[in-house]
């Protein structure tokens, strides 16, 4: 709370007329003792306190934050990584899909044709090739039937 000049002034008046001028300086004299000895209490009030109190918190909190640095690193490290993760899942997401082949997969195909056409798929740069046996969901083989057929 600040006190105005204001309101300083009439704080005087009103002195001046309950004491009297006569009586005025002397408690005048006495009030600034009066908050010269407060300030002074609480200035070592506050020094105590600051000592005893605030003084030992840090210093217990010292070894308690140096053991929390691994900790704290470690978390933003995880962070880092699940960041990653995420990012990875969502560039997934949004992979380009290759067109599928407009020719049906003959039924006349042969087994030694299947790794062949497996291993021509190209693959793109965010996936690695991928067999027909290991696929989830077989791509289409197209083979070629056998041109001669010996009798």
């Amino acid at each position: 709370m600040k006190i105005g000049v204001s309101e300083l002034i009439v704080v005087l008046i009103v002195a001046l007329l309950v004491l009297g001028p006569d009586k005025l300086p002397r408690y005048a004299r006495k009030l600034g003792a009066a908050l010269a000895e407060f300030r002074k209490a609480s200035d070592a009030a506050t020094k105590e306190i600051r000592e005893n109190v605030v003084e030992p918190l840090e210093e217990a909190q010292r070894p308690l934050r140096e053991a929390m640095e691994p900790v704290e690193e470690l978390d933003r490290a995880v962070k880092g990584n699940l960041k990653e993760v995420k990012t990875s899942l969502e560039q997934i997401g949004k992979a380009p899909r290759k067109a599928a082949p407009s020719e049906p997969v003959s039924a006349t195909a042969t087994p030694e044709a299947a790794p062949v056409a497996a291993e021509s798929v190209a693959a793109t740069p965010e996936t690695q090739p991928v067999t027909a046996a290991e696929s989830a969901t077989p791509e289409p083989v197209t083979a070629s039937a056998p041109e001669s057929v010996a009798v």
